[in-house]
């Protein structure tokens, strides 16, 4: 997959008349490697000083504008993931606390429901998703278990 991945990036930075260049390469690798969308710092964490954060920062930016790269907006933080068709589809669970992002995956049954309700949606009001994503917005395990953490829910119950 990773070869497939490099050469989809390759043609998209091509397209949007920008190289391929070594540490966009690295930055693609990281985000590759990883199993969560990760923040700047822990990217340049990752690159074990081999990366700049200015240069990083800018390179994350031509990633996201050709389409190799999506940006999530976490509170005050951003953190980068590959686009997700260079990947699969998944969905996101939020921390308030810490902003951690973990990527999950819901069963197929599932997904197949809330495309169906997406659907009648759209129909209903006359809008076109292209796509769509589920954020689960509350508290990780870490942070509720910590002294003092709220442990209800937040949810209505079904």
């Amino acid at each position: 997959m990773t070869s497939e991945v490099h050469d989809t990036a390759y043609h998209r930075l091509r397209a949007q008349d920008q190289r391929y260049t070594a540490n966009r390469r690295q930055i693609v690798d990281l985000l590759t490697s990883s199993t969560n969308p990760l923040s700047l710092p822990e990217l340049l964490e990752l690159a074990n000083g081999s990366l700049v954060q200015s240069s990083a920062y800018r390179n994350l930016s031509v990633l996201e504008e050709a389409g190799v790269v999506r940006r999530l907006a976490v509170g005050d933080f951003a953190r980068f993931e590959l686009a997700e068709d260079l990947t699969e589809h998944h969905h996101h669970l939020i921390c308030d606390s810490c902003h951690r992002v973990t990527d999950y995956r819901v069963p197929a049954d599932l997904e197949a429901s809330l495309e169906h309700a997406f659907v009648a949606i759209a129909q209903q009001t006359g809008f076109r998703p292209d796509h769509h994503r589920l954020d689960l917005i509350g508290t990780c395990s870490e942070c509720g278990h910590r002294p003092g953490a709220d442990t209800g829910t937040g949810l209505a119950p079904a």
